[in-house]
Formats: C-alpha cells, sequence, structure tokens
C-alpha cells in the first residue's frame, strides 16, 4: 500500500519514482471540466492566503456553462454563464482594504465581473457602426414599402458590394427558407438594427505599478479587429488600437501609464506587438502557419505553431530559435518559479505528454493520461509549484513540484553532443593575416582579374576535355535527362570470327525504358554483320542488360585488326558507343 499524507487540503499520493521531479497530488478523470488555458485562472478570492483555482466551463458548447470555484480538491461554488466564455482573468481594481482580487469573464460582447464570487459589473462592448443602405432598406420595410422578396434582393446586393458589413439580423434573414422570409420581417422591422462585435481574448495590464498587488486595467481583444484597455474601476475605454486581423491570443506586459507591449497572435497567420501611443501594430512577426500558443518568457517571445514547431522571437520580431515536437500542441503555459530564479514553456501535446522547454532544450516530460487542453502553474493553497491540467475526457490532473527538483539546463532530447555547440578558441589576428588584408585591399583589381583569367582557363579545359570524351566515346551516356542511359562494349576474340557484346543500362530513378533501337554502322568492305537493327523492348531500373551477343566476321581473311564500329540506340536522342 502506498503512503499517504495531506497538505493543504490536498491529498498527495507518492506513487511517482524517486526521480521524478513532480507529486501526484491529485487526478479525477470525471472531473466534468470542458475548458482551455484562457479559461482558467489562480486568484486568493478571499485575502487569506490560500489560492483557488477557478474555471470558466464550457459546458455542451451550447448549454451548462459555469464558473466554477475550487479549493483544494472539491468544488467550492459555481455560478451560471449565459455564454461561452472566451476569456477568465483575475485582477485587483481598486486599493480597498481587505485586498480581494475581482474575476472578469468575457462572454460573447460582453464583460462580467465578478467579487467575492457574486456578480458586480457587467460591461458592453461599444456598438459598431451600422450600414446606411441597410438602414434605409430596414426603414423602408418597416413602413410596408417593399416586401420580403425584394428586401432580401437589396440585401444580397448590399453585402456584396458595402464596405460595412451587415447586421447579424441581415445575415440571419439572407439564410432563412423563403416561407419564413415574411414572419421574421414583421417580428425584427419595428426594433433599431444594431451591429455587435464579440470578445476573442482577454489579458490584464498593471496601471502603473510593477507589483504583484498592484491595480491592474483590462485588455480585450474583438472581432472587429481591435484592442480596447479599459479603467479597472470607470470601466471606461482608455486606449484603442487597431489590428489587421481579429486577435486570437494575446500576452501582455508592463505599465499604462509609464510603458508596455501588447503581443497578439492574429487569424491571418501573423504575430503584430502593440506599444504605447501606437494606435498601430509597430512590429509584425509572419509565421510559416498558424500560431495555436503564444507566451511571454523573460524578454523573449514564445510562439506554438501548427506545423508542430516551438518558435522563439525577440520583443522586435527577430527570430531566435526553433525546436520541432513531436506531436501537434494542445496548450501552452509559463512555469514561473521567482524563489529559484526559474523560467519555462510547459507545452501540452496531442501525444498525451506534457513538455518543459527552457529556450529551445527540452529539459522535462510528464506523461499524462489523456490529452491536455488547458495548463496552469502557480500558487495553488499554500502551495507554490503546482502544475494544474484539464483534459480532453474532462478530468483535472494536480501535481505539485518536489522542492529537491533540479532541471538541468542541457536538452533531454536525443541530439548532437554539447560539445559541439562549443565555441571555438579562435586565435587572435596576427601580424601575417593583417600584412595579407592589406595586400588584398590594395590589389583587389589585379587579383580578381587573375582569378577570372584561371578561371575561364579551368572551364575551357573541362570543356576540351568534355568534347574529347564525346569523340573517342569513353563516357557513352545519353545527352537527354529524360531517357538516361548508359552503354559500353566488350569485343571477345582476335580472329576472323568474334564477338562484339553490348551492355546497356537505364540509370533513371523511378521508371523504366521502353521501345529502344539499336543499330549498328560499320565498314561493309571488312565486316559482315547477320543483324546490323533490331528493337529492345524494356529496360529496368538500374538493371544492367547483358542481352547483346554478336557475331562479326572478318572478309577475305583480312588483317585482325579490329577498325572503329559505331553503335547507336535510338529513342528521341542518341546514345553512342565505339567499339
Amino acid at each position: 500500500m502506498l503512503p499517504c499524507f495531506k497538505t493543504n487540503n490536498v491529498t498527495l499520493s507518492l506513487n511517482s519514482s524517486e526521480t521524478s521531479k513532480w507529486l501526484d497530488a491529485h487526478y479525477d478523470p470525471v472531473a466534468n471540466l470542458y475548458t482551455f488555458s484562457s479559461c482558467i485562472a489562480l486568484a486568493d478570492l478571499h485575502g487569506d492566503g490560500e489560492n483557488k483555482l477557478v474555471v470558466g466551463d464550457l459546458g455542451t458548447g451550447s448549454c451548462n456553462m459555469k464558473l466554477k470555484v475550487y479549493r483544494g480538491t472539491g468544488l467550492m461554488s459555481e455560478n451560471t454563464l449565459l455564454d461561452l466564455p472566451t476569456g477568465l482573468v483575475s485582477f485587483l481594481m481598486d486599493q480597498h482594504e481587505p485586498r480581494t482580487p475581482a474575476i472578469a469573464v468575457a462572454s460573447g460582447p460582453f464583460i462580467y465581473v465578478y467579487k467575492n464570487l457574486r456578480p458586480y459589473f457587467k460591461f458592453t462592448l461599444p456598438p459598431l457602426e451600422v450600414n446606411a443602405l441597410e438602414q434605409d432598406v430596414w426603414n423602408q420595410a418597416r413602413e410596408d414599402m417593399i416586401d420580403p422578396l425584394s428586401l432580401k434582393e437589396m440585401l444580397e446586393g448590399i453585402r456584396d458590394k458595402a464596405d460595412v458589413p451587415l447586421s447579424v439580423r441581415s445575415l440571419r434573414f439572407l439564410m432563412l427558407d423563403p416561407q419564413d422570409t415574411e414572419a421574421f420581417v414583421n417580428l425584427h422591422k419595428a426594433q433599431p438594427i444594431r451591429r455587435q462585435t464579440v470578445i476573442t481574448c482577454i489579458g490584464t495590464l498593471k496601471k502603473n505599478m510593477a507589483d504583484e498587488d498592484a491595480v491592474s486595467c483590462l485588455v480585450i481583444g474583438t472581432e472587429s479587429k481591435d484592442v480596447y484597455i479599459l479603467d479597472p474601476e470607470a470601466f471606461t475605454i482608455l486606449s484603442k488600437m487597431s489590428l489587421p486581423s481579429p486577435p486570437t491570443q494575446m500576452d501582455v506586459t508592463g505599465q499604462f501609464d509609464v510603458e508596455f507591449r501588447i503581443t497578439v497572435a492574429c487569424r491571418n497567420g501573423n504575430i503584430y506587438i502593440l506599444r504605447r501611443d501606437s494606435p498601430k501594430p509597430k512590429y509584425c512577426i509572419e509565421l510559416s502557419s498558424h500560431p495555436v500558443g503564444l507566451v511571454r518568457m523573460g524578454k523573449s517571445v514564445v510562439v506554438g505553431c501548427a506545423q508542430e514547431t516551438l518558435q522563439g522571437f525577440t520583443q522586435k520580431g527577430k527570430k531566435l530559435w526553433t525546436a520541432c515536437l513531436p506531436a501537434p500542441v494542445t496548450t501552452m503555459g509559463v512555469m514561473d518559479l521567482p524563489t529559484r530564479g526559474f523560467q519555462a514553456v510547459l507545452v501540452g501535446l496531442a501525444n498525451c505528454e506534457v513538455h518543459l522547454y527552457r529556450d529551445k532544450n527540452l529539459i522535462s516530460t510528464i506523461k499524462t493520461p489523456d490529452v491536455v487542453t488547458s495548463i496552469c502553474f502557480g500558487r495553488y493553497g499554500r502551495e507554490d509549484g503546482t502544475l494544474i491540467m484539464t483534459t480532453k475526457g474532462g478530468g483535472l490532473i494536480v501535481k505539485i513540484l518536489k522542492r529537491t527538483a533540479v532541471f538541468d539546463d542541457r536538452d533531454s532530447a536525443p541530439g548532437p553532443p554539447l560539445a559541439q555547440s562549443i565555441r571555438l578558441n579562435i586565435p587572435k589576428k596576427t601580424k601575417l593575416y593583417v600584412d595579407q588584408t592589406m595586400r588584398e585591399r590594395e590589389n583587389a583589381v589585379a587579383m580578381h582579374r587573375a582569378f577570372q583569367m584561371d578561371l575561364s582557363r579551368l572551364r575551357l579545359a573541362a570543356a576540351r576535355a568534355y568534347v574529347k570524351a564525346l569523340e573517342s566515346s569513353l563516357t557513352p551516356m545519353s545527352s537527354s535527362l529524360s531517357e538516361p542511359l548508359k552503354m559500353n562494349a566488350v569485343v571477345q576474340g582476335l580472329g576472323p570470327s568474334f564477338k562484339l557484346t553490348l551492355n546497356i543500362q537505364n540509370t533513371a530513378a523511378c521508371r523504366p525504358v521502353m521501345n529502344l533501337a539499336i543499330s549498328f554502322l560499320y565498314d561493309e568492305s571488312l565486316y559482315s554483320m547477320k543483324t546490323a537493327f533490331f528493337k529492345v523492348t524494356f529496360l529496368l531500373i538500374h538493371h544492367i542488360s547483358h542481352f547483346l551477343f554478336i557475331r562479326l566476321f572478318v572478309r577475305d581473311n583480312a588483317a585482325h585488326i579490329i577498325t572503329y564500329i559505331i553503335i547507336t540506340v535510338s529513342h528521341n536522342n542518341m546514345c553512342r558507343c565505339v567499339a
């Protein structure tokens, strides 16, 4: 029986090996939690020094959306959400005592703020501009000046040509069947037209101090390609910035009143960096595939891409390194231990593993019973190094980092030895090197001319050797890359009767050669040959065919001197061999 003990309301089971760096604190495969890393946070909600786990549960996707709070291994409370949560953050909104953080949940076009686990405030995104032509068309429909069929035709024309997109009402109307259009118009024609965007991602930004308990602003990205920074007390818009594409993931650092950077991954596959007093992106990072994860580690940005790679960039978008992954990325998170001065990136993979990377070095691997969909690392309860994960099947995994755990900086993945990355001890520039450099600078033109002359001579010598080889048939090769052939002839015998063995090889990489014709050109006054022309039907790849055994006779007992016999293989191009 395995020994167990209880710490901070979390039951720990020592079922791991002694060399493991993690304690398996809790695993509930039927916790019924369906969420992502953007909808999970750790916060001290009651100011008692004990952090709770706050989860925005997606439910079934259409119903049963909940805001759940866990304490230890048990569910502490839950609140019903009206729509799917797209992001969840904890932040301090004022200086009042006790210093308890609030929870902001982004859902649709709204931000629901909870304080002391109770609804506190609801913020609505400002409405977007409505198409004027669309407004006029609906006004005509309200006054019964046009029928539903004409309304549909006019809205389709506006949708194809207008710069301002149609509202949700018009788009739904265009999707209806003809028999349902009249009822839809009668129901909605008296209501004003509104065009509302939705929130795609959310983050926090310190207001004027970098302390952990400082007041923070909310940063939200919307489907309308805008980024808003909200005041934490009045919930007014402090700043608005525009992007070329709707944002999907966000990382924020700095202070609003001093200097800040907002790194945003967008739907077009690029990453943009926003800075203070800049309504448009300052830098752009173009990726070879779409980003599926984005975290900041120190002064670098780490991006997980859809092509199973992990890439590191500077704050200005310069690429630093690339690491290949064994499976697609499902989620990413930051492992930050300020007491040890340690930072790393947690990467959840589709092969039921969680990899820990420091820069491009893989320093640890965690096996999980199911695919991980969300990761959160931080203080849970009173334990600083707690790793919380949810799985694809709705399970909850809690692991605690051992106090004796040590992570090596070397890469644990198989690869080249460490000696390969050690810089060579290159000696300093000697006087001979300096003199040689000066000579090259002073005689650059003459040296270049001499080099060009030697290069031309080398090319001439190579061309002469190639022509000589062709004329003497020392290298009988085909002149066409589409029909690569190699051929050589061997003479057997010295008497009036001798044999000529012809070897033909197909040097193609992937296909055979067919329908070849072989002809022999010789001096008929000296030699006699029974068949001087025949066909070769099939040549395999890289197979030498010894199928020609030809007997030649010397007429009139002439001197036994073999003169040149030209053998030609014809198939669109010519390959000549001389025996």
